[in-house]
């Protein structure tokens, strides 16, 4: 009996020494109850640490969880967990780093550079971007960005503004730059490109992007800290490539006339040379192609000739820009009768190439293409709003989607799919005008769309670039963007500046919302090969555009 009461007693000194022990390192307090249960299993403590430069309300999240969690399940049994006063003297640190950081991660957050859509920088140095952090020169940031950069670059002399509000303080701030959260943009805002690197791209290497900051868990034990202190920091990261997706839409294509000359002399992919890696690389590419794919087409190179088709070989310049969805909308897809148009459609259906805007019949011609990427799901539908009669399709004959004879059921299409899916694409063959600024007609047609619930309307009648309109979260019916017109891409007129200058629209798509339109610009040369814009002539292309917007009511 005595011997049992010396082992209790000696077992009880041990216990009072460890917990002082712990308590002078820590300044924690814990329960006798918890310490015994520790020195009871033996298991060397896991202690913990947190930096002083995570931000001051994530610290408090992460003290509230640890302190309620007195020990750690194991494979080995329960082993005691402490909070250190001073992280350089704990196990386990959770602490900023950049993204990419070799360590545990409990989360990471990317930030871009934006300033108003209709700006003609593109681009932005990080030493710039730096200068400004410091308070030389104008920028404007989200209380978030303010906290986690700051992680990585010292306090801001930044003005911290909401994000609701950072447009309008931009607005009002020549010069000024914002940096905000990723997954809280939307189209109203033009994303800038860090030294060339741009947050959009969905081939993005996060490790090189500087606007992006991890929380990592370094040191033994991390692992089991980090299903802890994971879900104190919300979602993991606020850009899941997983759940981005890019589509690029583009302009008029009818590869006839000069363009089917030059194509006979040059081969069938020389006008996709330049320009195909980068609309290859967007999830979802967009062609808009006026004109019939017939194996029989000869080339017609007549001054002024309108009836005009595309031999069935001159889909690899489409296929080599990596064509995905082809909308049927123009006002040629008869040119070489009904007969003509359903062979054309048949040449799609055994290639298996996605089309909607032209059926044969109506019913088929109005009917939306739907598309699932990476989450996010889309509605395609075309329409003509345009003449000759011969071009629309009838209830049993093939053709184009004629809008006037079914525009109540159109927009009460455009309603329903609204709410069924995350983005709705409508483009519009609408009279043919050579202007910047889209006619009033025009602008009624398309703003009705957008009202109905399309996210993107496209104006894809246009031979010249025209104006574009974003809206942002906060209108209704939340993010979108009407591009007016995007100018020609494989056509052949070369008769003026503006009909040669093109506009290539990339929208990001994130976790089922419009997050930004970029604008991208190209200069057909020689009849057949758009090449990209000079920054000179990028920078007259988006001048023109951007003062051609309409009046916003």
């Amino acid at each position: 009996m005595m011997d049992q009461i010396k082992k209790v007693f000696l077992l009880f000194i041990i216990t009072i020494i460890t917990v002082a022990t712990v308590f002078s390192l820590t300044g924690c307090s814990f329960t006798i109850q918890d310490t015994r249960l520790r020195a009871d299993e033996g298991l060397a403590p896991i202690t913990v640490g947190i930096a002083p430069d995570v931000p001051a309300n994530l610290t408090r999240r992460f003290l509230a969880t640890l302190n309620a969690t007195p020990h750690l399940e194991t494979t080995a049994g329960r082993a005691p967990l402490y909070l250190l006063d001073r992280p350089e003297n704990a196990s386990v640190v959770i602490a900023p780093a950049p993204v990419g950081a070799n360590s545990v991660r409990i989360m990471e957050r990317f930030f871009a550079p934006v300033v108003p859509f209709a700006t003609l920088a593109d681009d932005i140095p990080l030493a710039d971007l730096q200068a400004r952090w410091r308070g030389e020169g104008p920028l404007l940031v989200t209380p978030d960005a303010a906290d986690l950069l700051g992680t990585l670059w010292g306090p801001t002399a930044a003005q911290v503004v909401i994000v609701d509000a950072l447009l309008p303080a931009l607005e009002a701030t020549p010069g000024a730059v914002g940096i905000m959260p990723f997954d809280r943009l939307d189209p109203r805002f033009k994303v800038l490109a860090v030294d060339g690197v741009n947050v959009l791209s969905n081939q993005l290497e996060p490790a090189r992007y500087p606007l992006a900051v991890s929380l990592t868990i370094e040191g033994g034990g991390a692992t089991l800290i980090a299903p802890l202190v994971q879900p104190e920091v919300g979602p993991y990261t606020n850009r899941a490539p997983g759940r981005l997706t890019t589509l690029v839409m583009t302009g008029v294509t009818a590869m006839s006339r000069a363009t089917a000359a030059r194509m006979e002399r040059m081969g069938a992919l020389y006008p996709a040379a330049v320009i195909s890696a980068t609309l290859a690389a967007a999830d979802i590419t967009h062609v808009s192609n006026e004109v019939p794919f017939l194996d029989d087409c000869v080339v017609n190179n007549t001054e002024n000739n309108l009836i005009l088709c595309s031999h069935t070989s001159y889909w690899a310049a489409l296929e080599a820009i990596g064509t995905d969805i082809v909308g049927l909308s123009g006002n040629h897809v008869n040119d070489f009768g009904r007969e003509g148009a359903r062979r054309s459609l048949q040449f799609y259906r055994d290639n298996n190439i996605a089309i909607y805007g032209s059926g044969l019949n109506v019913e088929e011609a109005c009917a939306p293409l739907l598309w699932q990427h990476n989450g996010n799901s889309f509605a395609f539908l075309a329409v003509l709003a345009y003449w000759p009669a011969s071009a629309w399709a009838t209830e049993d004959e093939p053709g184009a989607c004629y809008y006037y004879d079914n525009k109540e059921m159109i927009l009460e299409r455009v309603r329903a799919l609204a709410q069924e899916v995350d983005v709705v694409s409508v483009e519009f063959q609408f009279e043919e005008t050579y202007n910047a600024w889209p006619t009033p007609a025009q602008v009624q047609e398309f703003r009705e769309m957008r009202a109905a619930g399309a996210h993107i309307v496209t104006g894809v009648q246009s031979h010249v670039p025209q104006a574009q309109e974003p809206y942002g979260h906060l209108d209704a019916g939340g993010p979108g963007i009407i591009s007016y017109g995007l100018g020609n891409f494989f056509f052949d007129q070369m008769w003026s500046w503006e009909t040669r200058t093109q506009l290539y629209a990339r929208h990001a798509i994130y976790d089922g919302r419009l997050i930004s339109t970029e604008i991208l610009t190209g200069v057909l040369e020689g009849y057949v090969q758009p090449r990209w814009a000079t920054p000179e002539e990028r920078a007259e292309i988006l001048a023109r555009i951007f003062n051609a917007a309409p009046a916003r009511p």
